[in-house]
Formats: C-alpha cells, sequence, structure tokens
C-alpha cells in the first residue's frame, strides 16, 4: 500500500508534520485493526491516573503499550516487569511524538518470560545447594562502627543510605565501594567489591563491620544484575554480614535470598544497619533511671533503719529527760509542802474554811427560823379569828367571856359582847 499516493511525485508544496502523522494513524490502524499480540512485559508504569504503561518485546523488536483505566480492564492482574502475556489491542499512532502505540484492551497471561523463568531455575538451585538456609545466615552487628556500601555513587540510594546513617548513627564512618548497578558485566563489578571488602586489609580498604548492597528500584531487566549467579555466590561467601537492599518494597532478587537480611528499600537497610541514637538516649535514660531507683533501693532500708535508731535515741533522751524533770517536780513540791511558810498558810486557809463553814451554818439556822416563823404566822392567820373576821363573821361572848355558841346560852338581861374585824359591839338580850 503506498501511502502517500494520492500526492504527485513532483507536487512542490510540502505538506505538515500532523498531516503525515494523521496519514499514518489512519494508514496503521485501518491495515491492523484490532488483534493479539504476544510478547514479554518490561518497563512496566503505573500512573496515578489509573494508566498504566509498558513495553511488550520478544528477541527482535519492542512496542510501546498504554492501558487506560488499567484495574477495570481484563487480565490486569497478569501484568509485572518479566511476564510472557498476550495482549488484545489495536494498534494506532499517537499524534504528539509521530510514536506507534499499541493500546492494550484486555490481558492473557501466555506463561513466565525468559528472564522470570531464568530468575525462577537460579533460585531452585541455589536454594537446592542450601545458599539460602537460615542456618547459614550471620547476626548483623548491633553497633557497627564501619558500613561498607556497595552500589552506584551517583544514584539516589546511596544519598538516602547516607542520610540515614547520618541522621541515625552519626558515629559511623560509612565506605562507599562505587560500581555501576546496571548494564552489561555490572553483576562481575558488584562481586568483587564484595570480595575486596571482604579482604579489606589487603586492598588497603578501612575493615568494615557490615555490608549494604544495593540500587534503587527499576524495571526487572535494569535488577537483573543482582539475579546473577556470580553475586549471589559472593554475597553467601561474605564473611562481613550483608544486607541487600535492591529496589522497591515489591522487588524480590536473588541476592535478596543469599543475604543475611533483605531490606525493602536502599532506606530501610540503613535502618537496620544501625540503631537510632534518639532511641538509644532513651534507653540510656532509662537505665539510668533504673540504676537510680537500684540504689536507692538498696540504701533506702539501711537509711530507714538509721532514721529509725536515731528517732528511738532521740526517744530515748527525751524520755530521761521527761523523768528527771518530774522527779525534779516532785522534790520541789515535797519541799514546798513542808516549808513553815506553807504549813501556817494552810492552817490559815482552814480556819477560813472553818469560818465559812460557821457562817453559812448559822445563816441557814437563822433562814430556816425566819421561815418557820413565817410559815407559823401564815398558818395563824389562816385558821385564827381574824381569817374569819376579814371573810364577814363575828364571835360573841357572855360577861364572862366565854364564847355563845347556842342561843340557849343566852338569857334576857345578859351582857353580850360581839367581836367584829375592826372592833366590837356591846348588847343587851331583852
Amino acid at each position: 500500500m503506498d501511502l502517500f499516493s494520492d500526492i504527485p511525485q513532483k507536487e512542490t508544496k510540502a505538506i505538515t508534520v500532523t498531516q503525515v502523522v494523521r496519514k499514518m494513524k489512519r494508514a496503521i490502524e485501518s491495515g491492523l485493526g484490532r488483534l493479539w499480540i504476544e510478547g514479554e512485559i518490561s518497563n512496566l508504569k503505573k500512573q496515578g491516573s489509573g494508566h498504566w504503561y509498558f513495553s511488550l518485546k520478544d528477541e527482535g523488536s519492542q512496542l510501546q503499550c498504554a492501558m487506560f483505566n488499567a484495574r477495570r480492564k481484563e487480565g490486569s492482574e497478569a501484568l509485572e516487569d518479566g511476564a510472557k502475556v498476550k495482549v488484545f489491542a489495536e494498534a494506532t499512532v499517537y499524534e504528539a511524538r509521530g510514536q506507534l502505540q499499541i493500546i492494550v484492551e484486555k490481558v492473557e497471561r501466555a506463561g513466565l518470560g525468559d528472564l522470570q523463568a531464568k530468575f525462577e531455575a537460579l533460585k531452585r538451585k541455589l536454594n537446592a545447594e542450601g545458599l539460602f538456609d537460615a542456618d547459614k545466615k550471620q547476626r548483623l552487628p548491633v553497633f557497627p562502627r564501619t558500613i561498607g556500601i556497595v552500589t552506584s555513587p551517583t544514584g539516589a540510594a546511596l544519598q538516602d543510605i547516607l542520610n540515614i546513617l547520618r541522621r541515625r548513627a552519626p558515629w559511623v564512618q560509612p565506605v562507599l565501594f562505587p560500581v555501576r548497578v546496571q548494564g552489561r558485566g555490572v553483576e562481575r563489578e558488584i562481586a568483587n567489591a564484595i570480595h575486596k571488602l571482604n579482604s579489606a586489609e589487603k586492598y588497603g580498604y578501612p575493615a568494615c563491620d557490615l555490608l549494604i548492597v544495593g540500587r534503587g528500584g527499576g524495571s526487572l531487566e535494569d535488577l537483573w544484575c543482582f539475579n546473577e549467579e556470580i553475586v549471589a555466590r559472593a554475597i553467601s561467601a561474605s564473611i562481613i554480614p550483608v544486607i541487600s537492599a535492591v529496589g522497591h518494597e515489591i522487588d524480590f532478587t536473588i541476592a535478596d535470598f543469599a543475604a543475611d537480611m533483605r531490606a525493602p528499600t536502599p532506606s530501610a537497610a540503613a535502618e537496620l544497619a544501625v540503631p537510632d541514637s534518639a532511641e538509644l538516649f532513651s534507653l540510656l535514660e532509662t537505665a539510668k533511671k533504673r540504676m537510680t531507683r537500684a540504689i536507692t533501693s538498696l540504701l533506702r532500708e539501711p537509711s530507714q533503719q538509721l532514721d529509725s535508731l536515731r528517732d528511738a535515741l532521740a526517744g530515748t533522751v527525751r524520755a530521761c529527760l521527761r523523768e528527771r524533770e518530774q522527779q525534779f517536780r516532785e522534790c520541789a513540791m515535797r519541799h514546798q509542802a513542808h516549808h513553815p511558810r506553807r504549813v501556817i498558810d494552810r492552817r490559815e486557809e482552814k480556819v477560813v474554811s472553818l469560818k465559812k463553814n460557821l457562817c453559812q451554818l448559822v445563816s441557814h439556822q437563822i433562814s430556816g427560823s425566819e421561815n418557820q416563823l413565817e410559815r407559823l404566822q401564815h398558818l395563824l392567820r389562816t385558821l385564827g379569828p381574824e381569817s374569819a373576821f376579814q371573810r364577814g363573821f363575828s364571835i360573841t361572848l357572855d360577861s364572862s367571856g366565854k364564847i355563845v355558841r347556842s342561843i340557849h346560852q343566852a338569857k334576857s338581861g345578859d351582857q353580850l359582847r360581839t367581836k367584829l374585824l375592826d372592833g366590837e359591839v356591846r348588847s343587851t338580850i331583852r
């Protein structure tokens, strides 16, 4: 098919780039349509927008692919670096770049890619030899003073490691053994670095207590040097404990299995390598407080015993003083009690008391007599004739002074006296 058959050969006027790209796009879309393509995934990038971009390759070529809203598309879980897949897609041209692009609609697994197959094969082989056995893992030093770092001198991973070491353990001396971490022959450089740091004195390097071997994230191909057998065997043979720190948390390499410890990232490796100085100071402060409490506890009982003895001694002294003071007061009181002046005072007090009692007794007797006389007077007034007189009664007496109680005692011619309240009346009976 001639893409430019509608343009005259002798046409002197050129067409624009956009026109050419659009002609290419129409030609490819109409010529190829939607089809199944098989290949190996590499350079997978998952954007926050939900669109995924990756390369689909085989031994001879590769295609740039895009899968929009990937998580909603069928088979998207099969997309991972190194995986061999079949994609149902439409070929087109990305106009902004004039670049051939495959728009993927769905994915199916087509078996492991070649790199993934090599990874699994080597993993099985080394595991069978016992390189990954737990009993061969070395314990990491608690307080390493010198740490060897095998990585790229220009990568962000190195800066991340150094920043964390400076923050957590400023006393640690980092020793960089610069190597490439991507490209042909890189695996031999990494293995050689591990070997030389294990023979530090021979090669003029500081003796290291711990090694960190790794790099930042990347595709399966970018990290592949850490899946090479030579690197795994160098790590396994290291007499210095090794932390493998390759890629991101989801990335696993053969080096991770061979190392004494695997860190999910280079930053995490630095955190695993050294204790946090702030935590150490906190632990020291806690230990100081515990020791202080322990010493205080040991001294507390003797101190309490000393206080008790001091209190007991003071109490005894005070008791003795009180007893002597009491004895002195008793002697003084006995002396005062037998003093002539005191005897006279007591006798004078007794005379005064007797006099007072006598006066009280006489006064009491007089008061009693007066009260009795008053009662008799009152009784006399109540029972005597005056009382009757006051009530209107009178007494009649004959000439001899006898009380006339009946008319039969009086006869004609008798002289009578009748006593009233305010006097008497004389009368003669006729």
